[in-house]
């Protein structure tokens, strides 16, 4: 059956190739427009918000153009490690573009009258625009590679937002918290990436979304389908603030609105929920299922309640934006097309309400002066169409009938519910958390909604209404959230918004897999009309929050108790405990290794080399050959003499006796080379330990004559030390001669007179071969070499350098 998506046909069965050029564009336009912006911004000074708007909107027109395709399109990146700068075009990618760049239309419109006067209003727009740029890089990433690079770079580009403003104390400790959060997170990311790629032997999500189960089976048979799986529900937890990682979240609030409003709604934080759509169709299961059912239902909860606790709008609103992110991640979660339901029309709706409620803070904020709740009150008189659109979008956030943030709570209310049904024991708390966080969720909802209504208090002054720059775009978005809502009674009254219906359930599709292509025709959400579980569970929700509502004072007071008896609910505790205790053990380490002496310095560093070559051997299981080599007589006195001298050396009781038992030890090894028939690399140890102890000589005269005496503890540990030094250059050496030559040695072997004309064959690679590694490190000497003859000619002339 066709339908349109966005306005143009879409056969669920007939689905073209998506233009490998299209998505160059789509992805690379806004890093284009970035780089272009100050030059723009110099012409056009504040409208340069118009020119962002316009390129945002030239990417959602690309966006809507690849809404009819399926698939992937890719060019070769990295070939020996099957890495391709691969795109993929299916209805998840189509779902979250759009509304990366449709929200950010109406962003950069808002900016023109929030940022106005602003400082930095150049490199704003300019780091907007590549943030946008790099979430449509997430988005429509076909390759694991090119998604952890767009990934990383909307980190980068959250940390300038959020640090927008940084000349205050506050934008900078957020910034540094956001990436540190959110990139610690990728790198964990990254692992499983790289497990899941050695496991398939491609790179390509392209290829393993075409064959979901084979992929699945593979990464079962290799025993690392939980290892992959909570290392990418890190990476997404993190970029999606999930519990605990909901600490970087509201500090983010120090940002400028319309990046609070671009970030919370559209981008960033739901790359972390997309992350797990896309990676669904993979590896869902019972793990999957156990994992971020009870993580999102469990932040769903907290973040409710430290919203209960919040004085201030953006405050509210930030942890009002974890809770529904945990809602998202329990609907992907459970298995089945409910779950995908719930998850995939709740980032719709959550993007519609959310960002409209971002842009009201703003308003108000700009206009009133304050965010503080105790400050504001009866705004209605004054902000007449902001308060209509509070209306729609705070209900909207509350799931009251029949506004849009109802359907999708219902939805996860039904598939909590069937899950706890089929489950039993435990997984009744499923639907029971559910039902109290949106408790919270509604009387949080009625808290930012009561402040256009009630009495006005005596300390606001007079509130101007906002410029339609900033009125128009909450209007657009409430707009959009309440032709949803009503599209529920519509559809109950038989006349369903077919549209909407059929592009959430192409969406949907997309997170299930092939096996559920034909999903687009059976997804439908309406008022319901008759009493079921869900809407047993919805009514208690109103219920509940109209009397936390009702006794405010009572249950925030309640809420704080909670949070002053589990701490570790707070926001800051344990990232605060985690950095600054972190801070404080590296100052201590600081203190006991800058000891200013070399011995301790090479003790550590010598420590550290056997500890992690140590560690590798062990974990890779690496054997010692057993070598026991027949040695002739001469052999036999050239390393008898090396290890008396060795022994000298230890023993000496001066610096020159030192020098000169080492130097025995180095020309012993000078003649062990010459017995293996390697008379270059004897020649090179001759120089080398000529040198060397004519550097000692001349620096002998600056030391003392004999060598004072040590502590007993300090000289068993250099022991110890050196014996283990001596072991893993010992074992290092066995492993390493008793391995298969390389096959590249051959081909070095076989073209060394062929084609480089030359019979010794160390010189011909070091001069032909790998000419240019030797023209680098001749550069690297002839520069040092500059160097100390400058710094020499300055000490004669009695300069200071």
């Amino acid at each position: 059956m066709v339908t349109f998506i966005l306005g143009l046909p879409y056969d669920s069965n007939v689905q073209p190739t998506p233009d490998l050029w299209v998505l160059i564009a789509v992805v690379g336009l806004p890093f284009a427009a970035a780089a272009a912006t100050p030059l723009v911004a110099r012409a056009l000074g504040n409208r340069t918000a118009y020119y962002a708007a316009a390129v945002a909107a030239i990417c959602f027109g690309l966006v809507v153009t690849l809404a009819g395709t399926h698939g992937g399109a890719a060019v070769t990146w990295v070939g020996p490690l099957s890495i391709s700068l691969g795109f993929y075009v299916d209805g998840l990618a189509t779902l979250v573009g759009a509304l990366a760049s449709g929200v950010g239309v109406l962003v950069f419109c808002y900016s023109a009258g929030y940022m106005r006067g602003e400082p930095g209003q150049t490199k704003y727009y300019a780091t907007m625009l590549a943030f946008m740029g790099s979430m449509l890089g997430v988005v429509y990433a076909g390759d694991l590679a090119v998604l952890f690079c767009f990934w990383e770079l909307t980190s980068v580009a959250s940390f300038l937002l959020v640090g927008h403003y940084s000349d205050r104390r506050e934008s900078r400790y957020a910034a540094r918290k956001a990436m540190l959060v959110t990139v610690g997170g990728g790198l964990f990311m990254l692992v499983g990436f790289v497990l899941l790629a050695s496991t398939v032997g491609t790179y390509s999500l392209t290829a393993m979304l075409a064959e979901p189960t084979a992929t699945r089976a593979a990464v079962e048979q290799a025993g690392l389908l939980l290892p992959i799986l909570s290392l990418v529900g890190i990476g997404a937890a993190a970029k999606s603030a999930q519990v605990p990682f909901h600490v970087w979240l509201p500090d983010a609030m120090a940002a400028p609105t319309p990046v609070s409003a671009f970030l919370h709604s559209a981008t960033m934080v739901k790359a972390g929920v997309f992350l797990l759509g896309r990676m669904r169709p993979i590896l869902v299961g019972d793990d999957w299922t156990t994992v971020f059912v009870a993580l999102g239902l469990l932040t769903m909860l907290v973040a409710a309640i430290l919203a209960v606790c919040a004085s201030e709008l953006k405050e509210l609103l930030a942890y009002s934006t974890v809770s529904h992110l945990g809602l998202i991640v329990a609907g992907f979660g459970f298995t089945g097309a409910l779950g995908s339901e719930t998850a995939v029309f709740h980032i719709l709706n959550h993007a519609a309400f959310k960002a409209a409620l971002f842009l009201v803070a703003g308003i108000v904020a700009h206009e009133a002066g304050t965010r503080a709740f105790d400050d504001l009150g009866g705004l209605r008189h004054d902000l007449p169409i902001t308060a209509a659109v509070t209306v729609v979008a705070a209900l909207g956030m509350g799931g009251v009938p029949p506004f849009n943030g109802f359907y999708s709570k219902e939805l996860l209310f039904e598939a909590s519910y069937e899950f706890a049904h089929h489950a039993g024991g435990l997984a009744w708390l499923a639907p029971i958390v559910a039902v109290v966080g949106s408790v919270f969720t509604f009387a949080y909802s009625l808290r930012f909604l009561s402040i256009f209504f009630g009495e006005r208090p005596e300390t606001l002054g007079h509130v101007h209404r906002a410029p339609w720059p900033m009125t128009g775009p909450p209007v657009v978005l409430a707009a959009i959230a309440g032709v949803i809502g009503l599209g529920g009674i519509t559809a109950a009254l038989g006349a369903p918004l077919a549209p909407v219906e059929s592009f959430v359930g192409w969406v949907v599709g997309s997170t299930l897999g092939p096996e559920a292509a034909g999903h687009a025709a059976s997804f439908h959400y309406y008022l319901p009309t008759h009493v079921s579980p869900a809407v047993v569970m919805s009514a208690l929700a109103i219920g509940g929050g109209v009397a936390c509502f009702l006794g405010w004072r009572r249950v925030r007071w309640a809420t704080r108790s909670l949070l002053d008896a589990l701490p570790v609910l707070r926001a800051d505790g344990w990232y605060d405990r985690l950095v600054y205790g972190a801070n404080h053990a590296s100052t201590r380490v600081q203190r006991a290794l800058w000891t200013g002496h070399l011995r301790t310095y090479a003790a550590w560093t010598f420590v550290g080399a056997v500890a992690l070559a140590g560690f590798g051997y062990v974990a890779t299981g690496v054997a010692v050959p057993n070598a026991t080599p027949s040695l002739g007589a001469t052999l036999t006195i050239i390393l008898t003499v090396a290890a008396v001298a060795a022994i000298a050396a230890v023993r000496a009781p001066s610096h020159v006796a030192g020098v000169m038992a080492l130097s025995v030890v180095g020309f012993a090894v000078t003649v062990f080379f010459v017995l293996a028939s390697a008379p270059d690399v004897a020649l090179t140890q001759v120089v080398v330990e000529t040198v060397t102890f004519v550097v000692f000589l001349v620096i002998l005269d600056k030391l003392p004559s004999y060598y004072g005496r040590i502590e007993r503890s300090r000289a068993a540990r250099d022991a110890v030390i050196s014996v283990l030094v001596g072991a893993l250059v010992t074992v290092t050496t066995l492993v390493a001669t008793d391995a298969a030559p390389d096959p590249i040695a051959s081909y070095f072997v076989e073209n060394t007179v062929e084609q480089a004309g030359g019979h010794n064959i160390v010189n011909v690679i070091l001069v032909d071969f790998r000419g240019f590694d030797t023209l680098g490190e001749i550069s690297v000497v002839a520069m040092a070499a500059v160097t100390v003859l400058t710094l020499i000619v300055m000490r004669e002339r009695g300069e200071t350098p």
